[in-house]
């Protein structure tokens, strides 16, 4: 079943980029169309958990799987300013901020991470490009940082924001999933690749690894945290980057 939904999901989503180069983002824009693919994805997101439980786990590996190359998707070094200063100096400056709706807005460096309770999973990334590489990730698991600023009841989805633009032109990127997603086991914030630090063009110096979707949900360059209880004020309303551009929010496998 996952190998035919990866398969489906990277035709459906590479003719919807054919499309939308070709200037039809006009009819994906239409109010009803939103409406109808918004369902549509609504319920494949509810028949997914019912089928595979909330606490499923997406397979690991060991490490003779590990591929001998992994592929960097997307951005592999941002040129923001205060991205680049920070990186000059091994981020030893730099803080992940968590806030919005939760009780106790904090700031980690990075040492204080890496001090707290870890987890290191083998796992493979799919990206919906059509090609996959099995990876060893090392991080905190991102539930015990919420249970650190405590969610406030409003909230239901956390928003990461990132250091890096994919041209330009664009504003800098930014992922999202719900709380469900955020409290599951293997998801973490990744300060290790394959034990060695997070390289930068894998996202230094943390990246979000959220193993039961696809590679465009794994945010690189995170560098602030935002809880909320809706999309309408971040990009284009539409929880991401790419979802802004027409890809599935939920983009399980």
């Amino acid at each position: 079943m996952n190998g035919e939904r990866r398969k489906f999901l990277g035709r459906a989503l590479g003719v919807g980029s054919v499309l939308w180069l070709g200037g039809c983002d006009r009819l994906s824009a239409e109010p009803w169309l939103q409406r109808v693919l918004g369902r549509a994805e609504g319920v494949n997101r509810w028949l997914q958990r019912r089928i595979t439980g909330r606490d499923s786990l997406a397979p690991e590996y060991a490490e003779a799987d590990l591929s001998p190359r992994f592929k960097a998707n997307g951005s592999t070094n941002p040129d923001d300013p205060a991205y680049v200063a920070s990186a000059a100096g091994g981020f030893a400056d730099w803080r992940l901020a968590i806030g919005g709706l939760v009780e106790r807005p904090m700031q980690f460096s990075l040492a204080e991470l890496r001090a707290m309770p870890a987890r290191t999973q083998i796992t493979r990334h799919d990206c919906v490009e059509g090609w996959s590489c099995i990876g060893k990730w090392t991080g905190v698991p991102l539930a015990a940082l919420l249970q650190r600023v405590g969610p406030r009841p409003a909230a239901r989805f956390v928003v990461f924001h990132c250091a890096d633009r994919l041209t330009r032109w664009d504003d800098k990127y930014y992922e999202s999933i719900d709380l469900e997603e955020a409290n599951h086991p293997q998801t973490i914030l990744a300060y290790g690749m394959n034990d060695q630090p997070l390289p930068i063009p894998h996202g230094a110096p943390l990246r979000l690894r959220v193993e039961r979707q696809l590679g465009y949900k794994m945010a690189k360059y995170v560098m602030a945290i935002e809880l909320v209880d809706s999309f309408a004020r971040i990009g284009r309303g539409r929880g991401g980057y790419w979802e802004d551009r027409g890809y599935e929010w939920y983009a399980g496998i």
